[in-house]
């Protein structure tokens, strides 16, 4: 999957220091002129620029129409998009200076990204000003073409690769980046104080099937220029692919945990069966379950460690991530979800030891559905890997509905970046899982962690079972120490490639834990 790439690119390398010379600072001085007058032209209204009434209900017939006809995806002229190679595209810097609504007290402004290298896909961006939206042409003249782009000749009518949005999400006076789209129909933000992780999508579609996998791509985006001192932003995107269209809204409010209100309505142009929605992407390489596989020197790689879910019936599941060593699909059956994600739990940085990647600092993504989403199931696809520059992680929900061709269906959820608090967990939670090799056997020892805001109570009961093989000498301790409870077990697999394993510590009778889920396999 090509988001390890995309993640390497979103963190641009510093400007490089300027050697402090009269005619350096002539050429940067006009560098930022020329930059703040296209800054003009970008962020304020033109007579010029044709405007056309807008708001959801336009988008949403837009997007009906479009999936009465074949789609047929633009793209980038082949030539130009073989001259930018990885160095090339790293090379090119948006200017600062020209962000939109850059000065205007609205705590809100964007960053626009050149399109390129595995960015092949134009897309179209739209203001939205007192209801009327008007087109952000492209233009090079906000950009720095460094060294190694300086051969870069972008041709006529290029329209951009996505957009950065910024607001001072860490301090009053800085407007840092929080919130990106860029490639397909990929997204990712940030909380107060963290650095970019996963990623979230539009929609999958046909993840993991042997037909292979089609990605959408949001071709169009409208945002609407937020008020003085605004709080939050809206942004409208419409999404395309072969099998359907749709209409997109995210109201964002960014801050401690950035919050994302989604609005989607889905227009199939045929039958869908395997698609997921409020999909989420991210990367395990490796952690306590796999270590001896890595002969790396840091202690764990991953920008999540596990999927957390609640189901209809309020059950906590926590299921640790893996990266096995072939293709593996899991389905956690369920109604009407409350919520699902992917979370990022282990926030110390001797966690990890990687003083570059920083993932302690990786945002959780967590999907809280809005409204009845009814039968189905999350969908958890975890690809091997070998290297963290790729993401080999995916979870969604998939309806047990197929999506009908000429049937509009509609979804709204709330997306969180943040991280999650201990404090008001409604049982004790997996903050580490372990396995390792039980002696001279074949059998595999677990360690099984928990934490609870509250002491941990005499009596607990062990609930553990095995789908395959035996499960022996199970035992529960309070770990003095750290203050957290331990159960420990050995799996006797036998003859058993996978085994599915479900633990979950009970007070009188009553789930004291999540429950933990674990595919064990060769």
């Amino acid at each position: 999957m090509f988001r390890g790439v995309v993640r390497f690119l979103l963190f641009p390398l510093a400007s490089r220091a300027r050697v402090s010379t009269t005619m350096t600072f002539l050429r940067t001085a006009l560098c930022a002129f020329l930059c703040l007058c296209a800054a003009v032209r970008l962020g304020h209204a033109q007579e010029d620029r044709p405007a056309t009434p807008f708001d959801r209900e336009v988008l949403i017939a837009e997007a009906k129409r479009l999936s009465e006809r074949e789609y047929v995806q633009p793209r980038l002229p082949a030539e130009y998009v073989r001259s930018i190679g990885l160095d090339e595209y790293r090379d090119i810097r948006f200017q600062t200076a020209a962000s939109i609504w850059r000065g205007q007290n609205r705590n809100f402004t964007l960053d626009l990204f050149h399109p390129g290298f595995i960015y092949d896909t134009p897309v179209d961006i739209f203001l939205v000003v007192n209801g009327y939206a008007r087109q952000v042409f492209f233009t090079n003249e906000v950009f720095e073409y460094g060294p190694a782009a300086k051969d870069v000749a972008p041709p006529a009518q290029l329209g951009y690769s996505g957009f950065r949005v910024r607001h001072p999400i860490n301090d009053p006076n800085t407007l840092d980046g929080f919130l990106t789209f860029q490639g397909a129909s990929y997204f990712r933000a940030v909380g107060s104080g963290q650095v970019y992780g996963l990623s979230a999508r539009g929609l999958a579609i046909r993840t993991a099937r042997p037909e292979g996998e089609e990605f959408p791509v949001f071709t169009d985006f409208w945002v609407e220029r937020p008020p003085e001192h605004a709080s939050e932003i809206k942004i409208h995107a419409l999404l395309q692919s072969d099998s359907l269209t749709g209409a997109y809204t995210f109201t964002v409010k960014p801050g401690p945990e950035t919050v994302m209100d989604v609005e989607v309505a889905l227009f199939p142009r045929v039958d869908v069966a395997a698609f997921g929605v409020a999909p989420l992407t991210s990367m395990f390489l490796y952690d306590g379950t796999n270590r001896t596989r890595f002969d790396d020197v840091r202690r764990a790689v991953h920008d999540s460690d596990g999927l957390r879910m609640v189901n209809g019936n309020g059950e906590h599941i926590w299921r640790p991530l893996a990266n096995p060593r072939t293709l593996q699909v899991s389905a956690f059956l369920g109604n009407n979800p409350r919520g699902f994600g992917l979370m990022q739990r282990k926030r110390d940085f001797e966690d990890y030891g990687d003083s570059e990647a920083r993932f302690e600092l990786r945002p959780s993504a967590w999907v809280e559905p809005v409204g009845d989403w009814g039968a189905g199931h999350v969908e958890l696809v975890e690809i091997p890997s070998e290297r963290d520059i790729h993401d080999n992680i995916v979870a969604y929900w998939q309806p047990a509905e197929p999506l009908r061709a000429n049937q509009r269906a509609d979804f709204a959820y709330r997306l969180r970046w943040g991280g999650e608090s201990l404090e008001d967990a409604p049982v004790a939670r997996v903050i580490e899982t372990r396995t390792g090799k039980a002696g001279q056997s074949n059998n595999r020892i677990f360690t099984v962690d928990f934490a609870s805001p509250e002491p941990v109570p005499e009596g607990l009961a062990l609930d553990v079972s095995s789908s395959a093989g035996t499960v022996t000498n199970a035992r529960g301790e309070l770990v003095e120490p750290t203050g957290t409870y331990r159960v420990s077990f050995e799996l006797e697999p036998g003859d058993a490639d996978i085994a599915e394993l479900r633990l979950v510590v009970k007070e009188d009778d009553r789930p004291w834990s999540e429950t933990w889920l674990y595919r064990w396999s060769r």
